[in-house]
Parts: C-alpha cells; structure tokens; sequence
C-alpha cells in the first residue's frame, strides 16, 4: 500500500492517478475523505499532518508514503510513518532546499524538511521541481475580470512542469527501488516568461489576453495582500536577487518516464476549462 499525502492538490492528486493507472494499491490522505473525488479502487483516509498521531489508521499497511513537506512536526510524522512499517519516503521538496539559507522561509522549511527525512533512517527520495504550471491558474480571478492579466517578475523565465509529469515522476520513485538516495530535479520542456504563458493561454481560450508587467513595488503590495511577508520576501530573494534559477531545462521526466514532459500549451488545453 503507498499513501499519498495532499492527495487532492496540484501534485497529489496527479501522484494519486499515476499509481492508480499502474495498479498499485493506494490510499489518499484527504482533509475531507468523504467529499474526495478519486480513481477507482483508491482509499480514501482522513488525518492530520500537523497531529503525527492522528496518521496512525491512514499509515496502517503503508509500504511507501509520497509526502509533502512543512509540517510542524515532521520527525513525529515520520516516526509513525516508520513505527507502521514504511519502507521509503519520496519527498516532495525545491530547488532551493539545498542552498539551506535559515533567512528564506521557503528555503528554511523545505531544508528542514529533507534532514528530517534523512535523520528518520528510512529510505529517501526527494523531488526539487521547478516551478508548477498549475500556478497560471492564480491568474483566474483577472480572467474573469477582463483580459488584462497582471504579471510579477516579468523578465524571469522559469521552465515550468505540469503536475502530471510530477506525479508521473513520484509515481515511478515510489514504485522502484531505483532512486533511492536520489534528488531528481524534473522540469518543463522549455523555460518560459509569464508574457510568453499569457499568450499561449490568450489562443488556447482564444480571447486577447494582454499580460500587464509589474513593478517590482507593484508586485510587493499585491503579493503582501495575499501572503505572509516573510513568503514575499522569499520570493523576491529568489526571483529578483537571484538566488533560485528555475530556467534550467533537465531531462528528468524523460530519464525517469521515459517520455519528454508536456508543454504548457499542452497544460493549457487541457485546463482551458478551468479558465473559462
């Protein structure tokens, strides 16, 4: 049995459906099992990841756990994982966990996260994707509103992934032996400006989307609206100072799939309902 954390997000839910279309036994860990819509012959378990000990019925049988990191408790979480009797953890982290700089909040969680992995003794595999495609979908709201789309960072190319070679990617790292001890780093296709994803959804919904680039004052006072500031401050260590590069194309889904990763036109036509 593999549990899936976050079985219902972006990523989990495409982890979730990978396993599933290969047959292996697989229980979604949901905040509302009851209401979670899943493949056929996926369990569904509730718990808490912040309550370590709440997971005990959802690890029970538990051979491999994809999990999420930033929990408050992550050495308790994998202790329970360890005491049920899982035999690896793949990990889903970022790129900028290794930089292992305490002043990032982002960084300082997804580092915290990969030692407490290590220290729990079990074997590992971590997941340092680039940036998600799925995040084109915070532009819905200004969709909705008009086609003028309000892009930050508007000169940083990121080659973004779709969830679904994510979760194409954990699937297989939970299902072999083969990367143990391993850091894969899966990408996009091809590195990309908001501009450039604003154009590409402009003839997938076919509508004249105008992508609109901010300040980067501007992008403070919207991103502080809806965040915490120290993940503005992040972001902006990471996206105006520099410190993370998410423009590198790696072969990772190819190597690991065995096939090359989706575009984000090909993201796009395939949420294009999301959009409208």
């Amino acid at each position: 049995m593999i549990l899936v954390t976050g079985a219902t997000g972006n990523v989990g839910s495409e982890v979730v459906k990978a396993l599933a279309a290969a047959g292996a036994p697989t229980r979604a860990l949901a905040r509302r099992p009851d209401s979670a819509t899943l493949p056929e012959g996926v369990e569904a378990v509730g718990g808490d990841l912040n309550k370590p000990e709440s997971l005990a019925p959802a690890l029970t049988g538990v051979r491999a756990v994809f999990l999420l990191p930033g929990y408050e408790d992550m050495p308790g979480l994998l202790n329970e994982a360890k005491k049920a009797g899982a035999e690896k953890v793949v990990l889903l982290s970022g790129g900028s966990a290794g930089d292992e700089d305490l002043t990032n909040a982002v960084s300082r969680y997804m580092a915290a996260s990969e030692t407490a992995v290590r220290a729990s003794g079990l074997p590992w595999t971590f997941l340092r994707p680039s940036a998600f495609m799925a995040n084109a979908l915070r532009w819905l709201p200004q969709l909705q509103a008009g086609d003028e789309v309000r892009v930050s960072f508007p000169a940083v190319r990121t080659a973004s992934i779709d969830p679904f070679d994510l979760g194409a990617v954990a699937a297989r790292a939970l299902l072999s032996d083969e990367y143990e001890g391993e850091i894969l780093w899966p990408t996009g296709p091809e590195a990309m400006l908001p501009a450039e994803q604003v154009a590409v959804l402009a003839e997938v919904l076919g509508r004249d989307l105008r992508a609109v680039e901010l300040t980067n004052e501007q992008a403070r006072a919207e991103m502080t609206a809806s965040m915490p500031v120290e993940y503005v401050d992040a972001f902006f260590d990471f996206y105006v100072k520099g410190t993370l590069d998410e423009s590198i194309v790696r072969p990772t889904v190819l190597e690991v799939t065995g096939r090359e990763p989706r575009t984000f036109a090909r993201w796009a036509n395939a949420h294009a309902d999301d959009f409208r």
